[in-house]
């Protein structure tokens, strides 16, 4: 089995009580089928509230004004407190831990959502580097009956092809999305069209080209689009709406013409403080690699090659959205626990929905199938 990892993943290390968050609040938390065993045996008064706080049918914590019945009220966990880490369903223990699983291979990484997590993706400087290594371990093929091998390493072709020119300073960042983007159609194109032949041939004519030529600015109107689409999704937490109002009232509400003023003060603002524009962009690029790292080979299950990319980069592009917003309610400062807090504020809200994930890539499927 092979196995990769963001080189600082070793490095987490939950803060518990010290958190400015919980990871306990919000969404469902599953349970594994052992320690639903062990939950069932525990004794006393403690195992009796243990038990009346699970949801048995569905296998899950019940949950209380949407959070974890088993949190308290100082946000830390009572089953660890009583039972101790060994007690910890596998949800619980390994977040914010991440693994998507392919034939052969495992790739780990840390959630974007747990504010820990993202202190360490959002501070990492340049080039995030992956450590590789193997062990003898032989997985059951029968769960990859039908994965696509061919498809999977053009895939992690074509994301490799992204790292490369991620880490390249010749070129600006809206530039590199737009190509990812196009790079990424083009495939879908060829999927959809049987031509399975030619993905190797899309991936070596992008990487004999100047990714800087690409001069396409996203029309207000899309941002616009963007912005009311994950404002209906579902909302995991209340502190979202907060963040959404935010942005509607500063950006949107007095229209494109003000909205563009607001973007020109921000650009010279970033050009003109180099720290500040150091910052932000060393924000985008860790973002960019975090979800294309994440979400892009996960292509090879449905197909969903140019929607995957698309959440990626639209992802980014949003929270550039959020960024300015914040911008102008701090008095036009942004810090490093600005970018922090919004995107894993972001990534709690869509990362952990399956059905906002679904829904985005389903509303960017859209957009390429019309175009």
């Amino acid at each position: 089995m092979q196995y990769f990892k963001p080189v600082y993943f070793d490095e987490f290390s939950c803060v518990a009580g010290a958190c400015p968050d919980t990871c306990c609040a919000g969404w469902q938390i599953m349970i594994d089928e052992e320690s639903l065993e062990k939950y069932g045996e525990v004794q006393g008064r403690f195992g009796s509230r243990l038990r009346n706080s699970i949801d048995w049918m569905e296998g899950c914590f019940y949950q209380y004004e949407r959070r974890c019945a088993v949190l308290n009220e100082e946000n830390l966990c009572d089953l660890y407190s009583e039972l101790g880490s060994e007690a910890l369903c596998d949800t619980c223990r390994l977040y914010p831990r991440h693994v998507e699983e392919y034939e052969g291979v495992r790739e780990w990484s840390l959630s974007l959502s747990c504010p820990i997590a993202a202190k360490m993706l959002l501070s990492w400087q340049g080039e995030v580097p992956l450590i590789e290594w193997e062990t003898p371990e032989e997985e059951d093929l029968d769960d990859f009956e039908d994965f696509d091998i061919m498809l999977y390493t053009q895939l992690v072709e074509a994301r490799k092809l992204c790292f490369e020119r991620l880490w390249e300073d010749n070129s600006s960042i809206e530039s590199y999305m737009e190509m990812c983007l196009s790079l990424a159609k083009e495939m879908q194109l060829c999927l959809e069209e049987g031509e399975y032949f030619r993905l190797e041939e899309i991936i070596e004519v992008y990487r004999e080209k100047d990714w800087s030529e690409c001069t396409c600015e996203t029309a207000y109107e899309d941002k616009v689009a963007l912005f009311e689409e994950i404002y209906g999704l579902e909302r995991l937490r209340e502190e979202w709406n907060d963040v959404l109002a935010e942005v509607r009232e500063t950006l949107y509400d007095k229209g494109e013409a003000h909205y563009r003023l607001l973007w020109q003060e921000f650009a010279e603002y970033i050009s003109t403080e180099k720290t500040a524009g150091d910052l932000l962009r060393n924000c985008k690029k860790q973002l960019l690699f975090f979800f294309m790292y994440t979400y892009f080979c996960g292509g090879v299950y449905d197909d969903w090659i140019y929607s995957k990319m698309a959440l990626s980069i639209e992802s980014v592009r949003f929270l550039q959205e959020l960024f300015l917003a914040r911008w102008m309610r701090n008095g036009k400062v942004l810090t490093p626990a600005d970018y922090v807090e919004l995107s894993y504020r972001y990534a709690r809200e869509i990362e952990h929905s399956d059905l906002n994930l679904n829904e985005l890539e389903e509303y960017f499927i859209k957009k390429v199938v019309d175009n």
